[in-house]
């Protein structure tokens, strides 16, 4: 099943949420009465990833969206992709240190939590923030397109309601968090490999770069350096194959085409003009709706990956993508 709804766009209230002012005014409370109170204990690590019935839904998600953004994972046994995702969302809850918790919920066993959130197919992946519902995706998404729309969501819930996170304290000894076996050391190093690739990448061979680059993030998906490279490939071999004067003339002619803005966009990347790059393709995703929404928000992730996530114009591009997107 492919991903589909990337965009967490269209907030859905819950029947029975209060309004988020309300939800954002207790929130604040909550924080308030826990630093008279010295800053309260730390959450227990295996408190970031818990399974969720109809009974406990709102003491253990709507409550605690007050406080934190609750990710809910709706799931069955009888689901393969369920099985791809599921690991990989525990292990994220584990690695984001209470930025967000994970709720998983067993469809069958919670047929009307299913009917509420209008689900249609499983794997399904939604949000709660300070008593709002965010449908985020359905389907077993890639790493990548998963972080970014973590970071989005976690962003959104400091940014209008305040929502910090919660402390998290470390692991008794020899503790998984999740309760899961630990994944296994990525084989290393990779220094060959990432050398044939940046030579590839110098002698603008980008497929033969995409490839190798490729090779090192199938053992190693977090990588760092080849992400960077594979990002870097991909948008020099794309750019490669256009006539810059055309591409320029189109966007400027057809303002509302997609397909000609990405391509501006990739070319303002590639001349340097960071902020125009990113700048466009805000404006594309604003004005556009479905899948060439999700097409023009993907290339700007995309992009980001070639700039780094440090930077500081990714981070006011994250924030401006964060505003038009809800």
């Amino acid at each position: 099943m492919q991903p589909r709804n990337m965009s967490m766009s269209g907030v859905v209230d819950l029947a029975a949420v209060k309004a988020a002012g309300e939800a954002k005014a207790k929130a604040e409370q909550a924080r308030a009465d826990a630093s008279r109170q010295g800053g309260g204990a730390a959450a227990a690590p295996s408190s970031l990833v818990i399974d969720v019935d109809e009974a406990g839904f709102e003491r253990d998600v709507l409550t605690r969206s007050a406080e934190v953004p609750v990710v809910i994972d709706f799931w069955a046994e009888w689901c393969e992709p369920c099985k791809q995702l599921g690991p990989l969302l525990e292990r994220l809850a584990v690695e984001y240190n209470g930025r967000f918790v994970l709720a998983k919920v067993d469809v069958d066993a919670n047929q009307m939590l299913m009917q509420q959130f209008g689900i249609q197919g499983i794997p399904a992946v939604f949000a709660v923030v300070a008593g709002q519902a965010l449908p985020l995706f359905q389907g077993a998404a890639p790493e990548a397109q998963i972080r970014e729309t973590l970071d989005q969501l976690i962003q959104v819930g400091e940014e209008r309601f305040g929502l910090t996170g919660i402390v998290v304290g470390p692991a008794a000894e020899g503790e998984d968090p999740a309760g899961h076996v630990p994944a296994e050391v990525p084989a290393g190093p990779y220094d060959a490999l990432l050398e044939a690739a940046a030579q590839a990448l110098d002698a603008n061979d980008f497929g033969g770069a995409v490839q190798a680059y490729k090779n090192v993030l199938s053992d190693d998906p977090a990588n760092a350096e080849a992400k960077l490279g594979l990002a870097q490939a991909e948008l020099l071999g794309r750019v490669q194959k256009m006539d810059p004067q055309q591409v320029r003339r189109d966007a400027a002619e057809k303002p509302d085409d997609l397909t000609t803005q990405i391509a501006a966009a990739d070319l303002d990347l590639v001349g340097g003009h960071v902020e125009d790059a990113f700048g466009r393709l805000v404006e594309a995703v604003r004005r556009s709706f479905g899948d060439d929404r999700d097409a023009a928000r993907l290339r700007l992730l995309e992009l980001f990956e070639v700039i780094g996530p440090d930077d500081p114009r990714v981070t006011a591009a994250r924030a401006a993508l964060a505003r038009v997107l809800f």
